[in-house]
C-alpha cells in the first residue's frame, strides 16, 4: 500500500475514532460540539485528498472512483451536519430535553458513526465491510433512543430488531459469497478481498452467487430502506434528534447502497449468474409507489420526509437496476442530489420543530411569515426534492426517466406514476405549512443556516451546470457498475 493511501485512510478512520474518545471525556458540552465540528471538518479535508492522490489498493483497503464518490459525499455531509448539530443540540440543552452527559454520548456516537461508515466504504474485505456496517447501525440505534422517552426507546428497539434481521441476512449472503469463492481461491483471506473476487468472479459457481445476492439484497436493502424492509426508518426519523435524520437519509442509506452495488458488480462479472437488475427494479418501484401513497397520510413532518427518503432510495435502486451508462450515471447523480437536498430539508425541519414546539403538520402553518428564513428554505428544499427545474434532482430524474423510456418503455409508466404521486403529496403538504395564517411559535430559535444554504446552493448549481471533470468521473463510475 502506498504511503499516501495509508496516511489518508488512517486519517479517515483514525480522526473520528480519536475524536469519539476526546468528546466522551470532555465535560463541557459546547467544547465537545467544537471538537465534533473540527474532527468532521478534518475528516472531510482528508477525503478531498483522495481526489488528488493516485489510490492503490491493498489487502485491507480498496479505493477506486466508486467509493471515492461515497467517501467525499459522506464526509462533506458529516461535516455540515456537525455544524448544524451544534446549534440544534444547544437548543435541546436549554429546553432540558438533553443533559450534558447525553450530549457527550451523542457526540461520541456521532464520531463513531463517521469512522464506521468510512471503514465500510474503504474496506477491501467483505467481512470487514459487514462489521463496519453493523457498527454504524448500532451507533445510530443508540442515538435514535437518546431522548429516553417511551416513543424514542420503542423506535430505537424497532430499528435494532429490524436492522439485526437485515444484517443477519447480509452476513449469510457474505458467507455464501465466500463459499462460492473458496473452491477457486482457496481457504483464507483471498476469498474475501474485493479485488481478487472481481478478477476471478467468472469462475465462481453461479448458483451460489444467485442465492447469495438475494440474501445480500434483502439484508443490505433493509439498511437502504427499501420496501418491504423499510418499517424502521420512519420511526427512527421521527423520534431521534434531527441531525441523525439528516445523517440517516444523507449517509447511512448510501453506505448500505454501496454494499449492494459492489455485490451487483460481482454478479455482473459472472455471465452465468442471474442479472441483478430485475430484483433491484422490483424493490425500487415497490418502494417508490408505496412511499408516494404513504406521503398523503403523514401527520408528522419528520415522518413525511422519512417516507420521501424511501421514495428516493427506490428511484436510485431502480436506476442502478436498469444499468447501463446513462441509468448508472443518473443513479449516481440522483444519490448525490438526494443526499444534499434531504439533509438540507431536515436541517430546516429540525429548527422548525423547535420553533413551533411540535412536529405535527397540522400545527405548523405560515412559516414564510413567522419564520421567513426557515420557511423559505423549506420551500426551496421541497421544490428541489420534488424535481422541479432548474435544481439538480430535476436533471437526475429526467435522466432516469429518459433511459427507462429508451430501454424499457413499459417500466416508465409505474416510474412516472410514482413520481407524480409523490410530487402531489409533498406540494400539498408544503402549501399548508409554508403559507396562510401563521401558527404560534413556542420560542426563539438560534438556527445555524450556513449548512442549509451550502447544500441548496450545490443542488442549484448542479441543476444549472455540471463541471466536465465531475461528469467524466461519474461516467467512469457508471462504466465500472456495468
Amino acid at each position: 500500500m502506498s504511503s499516501n493511501l495509508f496516511m489518508v485512510s488512517n486519517a479517515l478512520i483514525g480522526i473520528p475514532a480519536a475524536a469519539a474518545i476526546a468528546v466522551a471525556l470532555e465535560p463541557e458540552y459546547r467544547r465537545s460540539a467544537i471538537i465534533n465540528v473540527c474532527a468532521s471538518g478534518a475528516t472531510f479535508l482528508f477525503a478531498l485528498v483522495l481526489l488528488i492522490v493516485e489510490p492503490e489498493s491493498s489487502d485491507y483497503l480498496f479505493v477506486d472512483d466508486l467509493n471515492i464518490v461515497f467517501v467525499v459525499l459522506s464526509t462533506f455531509i458529516g461535516f455540515t451536519t456537525s455544524v448544524y448539530s451544534a446549534s440544534y443540540i444547544d437548543h435541546e440543552i436549554e429546553t432540558g430535553r438533553l443533559t450534558p452527559a447525553n450530549v457527550r454520548f451523542y457526540h461520541a456516537m456521532y464520531q463513531s458513526l463517521m469512522g464506521a461508515m468510512n471503514l465500510a466504504l474503504l474496506a477491501s474485505n467483505i467481512g470487514l465491510m459487514w462489521v463496519a456496517v453493523e457498527v454504524a447501525t448500532l451507533t445510530t440505534v443508540l442515538m435514535v433512543g437518546i431522548y429516553r422517552t417511551p416513543h424514542a426507546l420503542e423506535a430505537a428497539w424497532k430499528y435494532f430488531i429490524l436492522g439485526s434481521v437485515g444484517i443477519a441476512l447480509a452476513l449469510f449472503g457474505t458467507i455464501l459469497i465466500y463459499m462460492a469463492a473458496e473452491p477457486v481461491l482457496g481457504q483464507g483471506y483471498d476469498a474475501m478481498v474485493w479485488k481478487t473476487l472481481m478478477q476471478q468472479a467468472s469462475r465462481f459457481d453461479p448458483r451460489m452467487l444467485n442465492v447469495a445476492f438475494v440474501f445480500l439484497m434483502l439484508g443490505y436493502g433493509t439498511k437502504v430502506g427499501l420496501a418491504p424492509m423499510h418499517a424502521w426508518l420512519p420511526d427512527a426519523h421521527a423520534e431521534g434528534p434531527t441531525p441523525i435524520s439528516a445523517v440517516l437519509s444523507g449517509l447511512l442509506l448510501n453506505v448500505a447502497l454501496y454494499a449492494v452495488l459492489r455485490f451487483k458488480m460481482l454478479l455482473t462479472a459472472n455471465a452465468a449468474a442471474i442479472t441483478p437488475g430485475p430484483l433491484m427494479i422490483t424493490l425500487g418501484l415497490a418502494s417508490l409507489i408505496m412511499a408516494a401513497f404513504m406521503l398523503y397520510r403523514r401527520d408528522d413532518i419528520k415522518r413525511l420526509f422519512a417516507y420521501s427518503s424511501i421514495e428516493h432510495m427506490g428511484i436510485i435502486a431502480f436506476a442502478f437496476g436498469m444499468g447501463g451508462p446513462l441509468a448508472n450515471f443518473a443513479g449516481l447523480l440522483h444519490m448525490t442530489m438526494h443526499s444534499l437536498t434531504k439533509s438540507a430539508i431536515f436541517f430546516s425541519v429540525g429548527h422548525i420543530a423547535q420553533a413551533k414546539g411540535t412536529q405535527k403538520i397540522a400545527e405548523i402553518r405560515g412559516l414564510t411569515q413567522s419564520q421567513p428564513a426557515l420557511g423559505w428554505t423549506l420551500v426551496a428544499g421541497v421544490v428541489a426534492i420534488i424535481g422541479l427545474p432548474p435544481l439538480g434532482i430535476f436533471m437526475s430524474e429526467f435522466l432516469v426517466v429518459s433511459s427507462t423510456f429508451a430501454r424499457q418503455p413499459l417500466l416508465a409508466i409505474p416510474l412516472v406514476f410514482g413520481l407524480l404521486l409523490a410530487f402531489g403529496a409533498l406540494l400539498l403538504r408544503l402549501t399548508g405549512m409554508a403559507f396562510g395564517e401563521p401558527s404560534r411559535d413556542a420560542g426563539e430559535v438560534k438556527a445555524s443556516m450556513l449548512p442549509l444554504y451550502a447544500h441548496l446552493s450545490l443542488v442549484l448549481l448542479a441543476g444549472l451546470y455540471l463541471p466536465s471533470h465531475l461528469v467524466a468521473w461519474f461516467q467512469n463510475v457508471a462504466r465500472l457498475l456495468g
